[in-house]
């Protein structure tokens, strides 16, 4: 979902380009929230089926054609946690992992090529016990010691330790009741980056898998979900970044009149700056900030209008006009220093690729009377540098190519696959 293990929202790849054009898309019938490619190029996406086996809303593992997005097999899975499943990654093995809503953490794998493509579920680990009644898992990563760390919506964090020859070892710890996770969890090689509804955590496992909390800082939860974010707290997986590509790990936070950046040291929670995280832009996110270096991007989403059965609690106020916005903030040990701030109306989560120095997402021209999310859709570039507009591509009308704040990704050739709420679209090089 987010890149990386660290959360960086970026790639080392470039990306369409400023000569950027549509050569392909296809209608999955599905929002396809997270698109992964490995080794083979073949394109495969967690997928939110809008009508599947299991009723509405089903997660599906979907495998696209990697020329004309064609779907080539769909595998659908038990309906689970947020927006019916959304986070997962690849493993070594170019599977799909991802937890299911049976309570289980299952690997799917591509199979026959292009020829005779299929989907099979080649592993699956119980929860059991780990996973209360009426939970669900809300996001999960690897660490660089081979477990797999998974969250839940109700504050349980926990481990998969795989053992040769053995069933999997499955352990769990569960965060101060009331607090919730809406969001996915952040991995460096010291340690797991979690937020609540209330706090920040960095965790770390014993020998025994047991997620123990190294330091927590509570942060300005506001007093309600502000529009435009699905939950009542920060919005924003935890973001590694900095000295040595992790001494640093920044969130935002929700306070009411405007939300702050907030870094702290990864190995102490020593605050490192604090500053408002947005100057002109709606003040709110709920996607994830982007890092390279010692910089950041911060996208903002205050008033996005998200489906109703998404969101959780009401809103304060219970609308506002979405006016977009995204801003560049560096970082360094005296302090944050804003950059630019733009005001393009993204609607998608970021994908910055360094190898160009562009920020791509899907987006809105400027705001206008009427309906916020009818008309044209464009795929937007700004330049990491600067904050400038460098690519305008018109690929689509919203409500069809609504785009959802789904997250988009690019492939080494500089393709970038990124789903509407309606289509699949393969984005090219000129």
């Amino acid at each position: 979902m987010h890149g990386d293990l660290a959360s960086t929202d970026s790639t080392p790849f470039v990306g369409p380009g400023r000569r950027a054009r549509l050569a392909a898309s296809s209608i999955p019938g599905g929002a396809c929230a997270a698109t992964f490619m490995g080794r083979d190029g073949i394109p495969v996406s967690l997928c939110t089926q809008f009508v599947g086996p299991g009723g509405f809303a089903v997660p599906t593992v979907t495998l696209f054609h990697p020329r004309s997005a064609a779907v080539l097999a769909r595998l659908s899975l038990t309906k689970g946690g947020l927006l019916g499943g959304v986070y997962g990654y690849l493993d070594a093995q170019d599977r799909v992992v991802v937890a299911d809503g049976s309570g289980a953490i299952v690997r799917v794998a591509h199979r026959g090529g292009l020829t005779a493509p299929r989907l099979v579920v080649e592993d699956r680990v119980s929860l059991g016990g780990h996973l209360p009644r009426g939970d669900a898992v809300t996001g999960l990563a690897p660490d660089y010691s081979g477990r797999v760390w998974f969250v839940t919506t109700n504050g349980v964090v926990g481990t998969v330790t795989p053992r040769p020859n053995q069933r999997s070892h499955v352990a769990s710890t569960r965060l101060p009741r009331g607090e919730q996770m809406g969001n996915g969890l952040s991995v460096r090689p010291q340690g797991v980056s979690v937020l609540t509804t209330h706090a920040l955590y960095e965790m770390r496992a014993g020998a025994d898998g047991v997620p123990r909390t190294v330091w927590h800082r509570a942060y300005d939860r506001g007093s309600a979900r502000k529009p435009g974010q699905l939950t009542w707290g920060s919005g924003t997986t935890p973001t590694y970044f900095g000295p040595g590509g992790n001494g640093w790990v920044a969130i935002v936070d929700n306070a009411d009149a405007a939300p702050n950046l907030l870094v702290y040291r990864s190995d102490d929670g020593g605050l490192v700056c604090r500053m408002r995280a947005f100057g002109r832009s709606g003040q709110g996110t709920e996607n994830s900030i982007l890092a390279w270096g010692d910089s950041l991007v911060i996208p903002s989403t205050y008033g996005y209008q998200y489906p109703p059965q998404a969101e959780s609690g009401t809103a304060k106020p219970s609308s506002a006009p979405f006016v977009g916005g995204s801003t560049r903030v560096d970082v360094s040990a005296s302090g944050c220093r804003r950059v630019w701030e733009n005001g393009d109306r993204i609607a998608t989560l970021p994908r910055l690729a360094r190898g160009d120095g562009v920020v791509y997402a899907l987006g809105y021209g400027p705001l206008r009377p009427g309906p916020q999310q009818l008309g044209p859709v464009y795929l937007i570039g700004s330049d990491f540098a600067t904050g400038r507009r460098v690519v305008t591509l018109p690929v689509g009308e919203a409500p069809l190519d609504e785009p959802l704040e789904l997250t988009g990704t690019i492939g080494p050739d500089g393709t970038m696959w990124q789903a509407t709420v309606g289509r699949m679209l393969r984005l090219t090089r000129g």
